[in-house]
């Protein structure tokens, strides 16, 4: 029989002595990352203290219009400011830190990451002004930072950027780990996975582990990163021009593959995109990125040189619509515009809900005249997630009591717990949660909590919008079905209809094509309202919800559409 959600009755382990009443219990739970992909953000709590690991955003689904990203509510961290102690960060990437520059807005407290991750977030708080009331600080592996119930250190993994750590937070009842995005990579670019530190943390023993889900449907270990710089390398000596390569600006490793490409190959090297270019000089000053003097040019030098001695790096691997590749593909940039002989190489996975922007910008870039490589065929591309052994490894070789698959969607949570039952965590023991719920933990027993405020906070124009959910309701439905202007004139004395009512449409039907269509509608709405009217039961409301109500049946009934009904009442 399948695991229930939290939201469900949870059977639990039998506890061996189960605890006294009084005991308070320490708290896991996510104010995003379950169920989704992106907008991680995380909490072990114990009395009175919080521990913060990541604060992430998501990009918003193609129909969401006018979001540029989504974030997680912090209405439980801003109910409880006197408990939070710090926040705690994986690893530099967007769906982990890009909630930061808000959540500092309302709390203040000190963030602790590896040194390339306060880099790109010191970059990210002076874009939003926010430096000068900012404490960060880089911690080190071997480092413990002590509160007085709670204390954390950490551990080095492997992911596909550099100083990437898992976070092992330290409670009366044992270890709680959080595992960050990870893999197992045995041939790394950077400093390899210390598994000799894993193995130690789960020889003294984990009350829970919170893990990576993304890959866990996918057999076997994740490639090397390693390889992939091959392929690049081979894929750069068959260009005959100009090379247009799109990746993540912050997959650090895949950038320096590039570089070391560039110069085997006798290519000099523009950037294109303000995440891209804020990347390559934090990556070049603490060392990740190396370039020999005289390889950067201007972007708009790059008509000086011939087509074969130029590589052009830039953003807009996902399809974003503000990116360098998306402006550049449509004819919009300034600088570039697509010549016959060039290639264009994407170098990653579309993030699930990105298919579609990708695939346009591919269309666009072939109309223009270019080649594009892309597809995992090519190998130019490998996850920075570990598959199905890499999450049993990690799982076999910290031996947690309780088991919490995080980061992905629910079909990925659910093929993670299967690997944890596979390696011995009893089933009873593994817990699939929604963003919101808690888990209550004490030494032997295990037990679902209250649940806490969460949901999502959109971004629009830089700005928090709490109540933007309406809006994209009514967005989405403008966009389907369009809208139909009701126009009314009624006599402000006797109450009747004077005028009207006459309908205008606006992306909802042709009307030149549907004269009659709207005549019946409005022939049917002039007969309630009059008859309203005759019985002197004006309100404007009632009046206004009345046209609402009869047109949309109406619509319904007839197209099977529900277009948005604006009535517009004039009292003369």
């Amino acid at each position: 029989m399948s695991k229930p959600l939290l939201t469900d009755k949870i059977q639990t382990a039998k506890p061996a002595k189960k605890p006294r009443p009084s005991a308070p219990p320490v708290r896991i739970f996510a104010l995003g990352g379950l169920g989704e992909i992106g907008k991680n953000m995380y909490g072990v709590e114990f009395k009175n203290e919080i521990i913060i690991i990541d604060a992430g955003l998501k990009f918003p689904d193609a129909e969401m219009s006018g979001v540029d990203y989504i974030i997680p509510d912090i209405r439980y961290l801003l109910d409880n400011k006197h408990k939070v102690k710090g926040m705690f960060l994986t690893h530099g990437h967007e769906d982990h830190i890009g909630a930061i520059p808000y959540v500092l807005r309302q709390i203040q407290m000190p963030i602790y990451g590896g040194a390339l991750t306060i880099g790109l977030v010191r970059a990210k708080l002076e874009e939003h002004r926010l430096l000068d009331q900012s404490d960060l600080r880089v911690f080190h592996e071997d480092e413990t930072i002590a509160f007085r119930h709670l204390s954390v250190h950490f551990f080095r993994t492997t992911h596909s950027i550099p100083d990437a750590f898992g976070v092992v937070v330290e409670t009366p009842y044992g270890p709680i780990v959080h595992t960050g995005d990870f893999k197992f990579d045995f041939t790394p670019e950077d400093k390899p996975a210390n598994l000799h530190k894993i193995l130690h943390i789960g020889a003294r023993g984990v009350l829970a582990l919170m893990a990576d889900s993304t890959n866990s449907e996918r057999d076997g270990f994740t490639p090397s990163e390693r390889t992939v710089g091959d392929s690049i390398l081979r894929l750069f000596r068959e260009c005959p021009g100009r090379i247009l390569f799109a990746t993540f600006a912050s997959n650090v490793h895949r950038l320096q593959q590039v570089v070391e490409a560039a110069i085997r190959t006798g290519r000099k090297i523009a950037i294109v995109g303000r995440s891209m270019e804020k990347v390559f000089v934090i990556g070049q000053e603490l060392g990740y990125i190396r370039v020999p003097d005289g390889m950067m040019i201007d972007v708009k030098a790059v008509n000086r040189y011939r087509d074969d001695q130029v590589l052009i790096i830039c953003t807009g691997s996902q399809g974003e619509p503000n990116a360098a590749l998306t402006r550049i593909a449509s004819g919009a940039h300034r600088s570039i515009q697509i010549h016959p002989e060039d290639t264009v190489i994407f170098s990653s996975s579309p993030i699930p809900g990105n298919t579609q922007n990708v695939n346009r910008s591919i269309d666009l870039l072939m109309r223009a005249g270019a080649e594009v490589k892309y597809g995992s065929i090519l190998d130019i591309h490998t996850s920075g997630h570990g598959c199905r052994e890499d999450l049993k490894l990690m799982i076999s070789s910290l031996r947690p009591k309780y088991f919490v698959p995080i980061h992905g969607e629910y079909r990925m949570m659910l093929n993670h717990r299967h690997l944890a039952v596979q390696v011995g965590v009893p089933d009873s023991n593994v817990y699939l949660m929604n963003i919101g719920n808690t888990l209550s933990l004490f030494r032997n027993y295990a037990r679902k909590g209250r649940n806490i405020p969460s949901g999502d906070v959109y971004i629009n124009n830089g700005e928090l919008r709490t109540h933007e959910k309406e809006l994209l309701e009514e967005r989405v439905q403008l966009a389907h079905d369009g809208v139909v202007i009701v126009a009314i004139t009624i006599h402000r004395e006797t109450r009747k209809l004077l005028s009207g009512p006459e309908l205008i449409t606006r992306g909802f039907v042709y009307m030149q094509d549907s004269k009659p269509l709207l005549r019946r509608a409005e022939a049917m709405l002039r007969k309630q309202l009059n008859k309203a009217g005759e019985q002197r039961e004006y309100n404007r409301a009632a009046w206004e919800q009345m046209t609402n109500n009869t047109l949309n049946r109406y619509f319904k009934r007839e197209l099977g559409r529900s277009p948005y009904i604006m009535p517009s009442i004039m009292e003369v």
